[in-house]
């Protein structure tokens, strides 16, 4: 049993072996292993821009100047309001500014691209 198992194993070896090299026309010939295809990290660059703001500086506000009761003694002995207390109010705007700023569009990032090995089955130099 063990015979004819080592003989139909080898029979089955011999014909794949026969066939492969018989139908590529080739006996006895090298064929050189396929490139690999080698990578190298490439880096891309952060990519940014400049914003511009408007922002207020100081907010608005509203002043009160007081002025007191102005008073003067007449001719009688005798003392008289001449103009009355009085508020007067100044408003005052707000100021604004420009103001520029950077900001991240896109982070920065790598990636593997293929880079081109020299060798004679590929083509390559």
């Amino acid at each position: 049993m063990s015979r004819t198992l080592a003989v139909v194993f080898s029979t089955v070896v011999a014909a794949i072996s026969m066939t492969s090299a018989a139908s590529a026309g080739c006996y006895n010939c090298y064929t050189p292993p396929p490139c690999t295809t080698c990578y190298q990290q490439q880096y891309v660059q952060p990519q940014y821009r400049t914003v511009d703001e408007t922002v207020m500086v100081s907010p608005g506000a509203v002043v009160a100047h007081r002025a007191p009761a102005q008073y003067r003694t007449v001719m009688v002995p005798q003392t008289v309001m001449v103009a009355p207390p009085s508020v007067q109010y100044e408003r005052i705007p707000p100021q604004y500014a420009t103001r520029q700023r950077v900001e991240m569009v896109q982070p920065g990032y790598s990636y593997y691209a293929p880079v081109q090995m020299g060798c004679a089955s590929c083509g390559g130099y």
